[in-house]
């Protein structure tokens, strides 16, 4: 399970050093793309493929679907992992994060967030003051 939070760099190669936590458990090649909140979700090439799938069998006939099919699938690249542990991340993934020097990748379960150092801590403080009452939300519909 990808889980923890680590500040890396980001250096002047667009080549982003995996925690060594991360790398076994994300193997040789990974996906990059687009994430929600402006930050960049990295899977497993396992991980992806269910993923993927779950996307793929959403109705065509409805816009919101093909619009959010379109964000993830559509930005999606390949990275391979090389014998330092680091992924290169394209250009387009960079801006749309706005990855500066310092990141911060998040375990999230199943895959890994990408985040500029600073919006991570803008997001990070925004959740810190919402969580009892994110808390009481899952509550209510069974979840914790």
């Amino acid at each position: 399970m990808l889980i923890g939070e680590h500040i890396h760099t980001l250096d002047d190669k667009k080549r982003l050093s995996l925690p060594s936590k991360f790398r076994k458990e994300l193997g040789k090649e990974v996906v990059i793309t687009h994430g929600l909140d402006h930050c960049l979700f990295i899977y497993s090439k396992s991980e992806w493929k269910q993923f993927s799938k779950r996307l793929s069998d959403l109705s065509m006939g409805q816009k919101d679907s093909r619009s959010f099919t379109r964000f993830i699938l559509g930005s999606a690249v390949e990275s391979g992992v090389d014998k330092a542990g680091r992924i290169l991340v394209p250009d387009f993934l960079k801006d749309f994060a706005k990855l500066g020097a310092k990141v911060v990748l998040v375990g999230i379960g199943s895959r890994v967030e990408l985040w500029s150092e600073k919006e991570w801590k803008i997001y990070k403080k925004q959740i810190q003051k919402d969580a009892d009452m994110l808390a009481e939300k899952l509550g209510d519909i069974g979840m914790i």
